[in-house]
């Protein structure tokens, strides 16, 4: 799929985007998303980023952890995700400082070395050159600032990796078909099969220029979070 037809893709499921997340992961993706924030270790008062930010899942837990004084930048390339995201930023923390903004990954709407921490879920698959992604990344964070970088993962484990093709095919699938949305997600796998491993991220990561980095396989490496660091 080309760039443009991920962004369609995304402004056509905008509407359901949240209930199929649900439904795809049996609530787990909650839970994926709260570690992910942990790991990029926001604190009360940062500026925080969110990549790919979709409906706001991610920015909304990091609105929670910088509080009011704090600010969180959410950039998405699809505006009907980002419509709903700011409906729900309104909603949920009316008080709070979020900043939704129309933008590409590989060119980040962002000025160098202004964010204290960031974050990105299930969008680095998705981007159309992962190198130059996670350089954009390494470029707008501050100095020590960390991103937590979660998406699928490819398992070790041979029961795992049966395990997730019995999912892709008996869950994803019949749960896609049933929102009308089959085609749309029959590129996961491709997606998958092309996307790097943990060890070759980390060494993405380090040729992007990261100082630290380290890839956590969860949930029997299904999937996994890329914790980078700058020096």
């Amino acid at each position: 799929m080309t760039t443009t037809d991920v962004q369609n893709l995304f402004n056509r499921i905008a509407p359901v985007y949240d209930d199929l997340n649900q439904q795809l992961s049996w609530g787990l993706h909650r839970v994926w998303k709260l570690m992910t924030v942990k790991w990029a270790n926001p604190q009360p008062g940062d500026c925080a980023l969110d990549v790919c930010c979709g409906s706001g899942d991610l920015a909304l837990l990091l609105a929670k952890q910088v509080g009011k004084n704090g600010r969180v930048v959410g950039v998405d390339f699809s505006r009907g995700q980002l419509a709903i995201a700011q409906a729900r930023g309104e909603e949920q923390y009316p008080h709070h400082h979020l900043d939704w903004q129309e933008g590409d990954a590989l060119a980040l709407p962002c000025e160098n070395a202004s964010f204290d921490c960031a974050t990105m879920g299930y969008g680095l698959r998705n981007v159309g050159d992962i190198p130059r992604s996670l350089r954009e990344l390494h470029r707008v964070l501050k100095p020590g600032a960390k991103a937590a970088i979660l998406d699928f993962n490819h398992p070790q484990n041979p029961l795992w990796k049966t395990f997730q093709q019995w999912y892709l095919d008996q869950i994803v699938v019949p749960t896609a078909q049933r929102f009308n949305l089959k085609e749309d997600y029959a590129y996961i796998m491709p997606s998958l099969d092309r996307f790097p491993t943990g060890p070759e991220q980390v060494a993405l990561a380090h040729t992007a220029g990261f100082s630290k980095a380290t890839h956590y396989p969860i949930t029997g490496g299904l999937m996994g979070v890329l914790l980078v660091e700058k020096g």
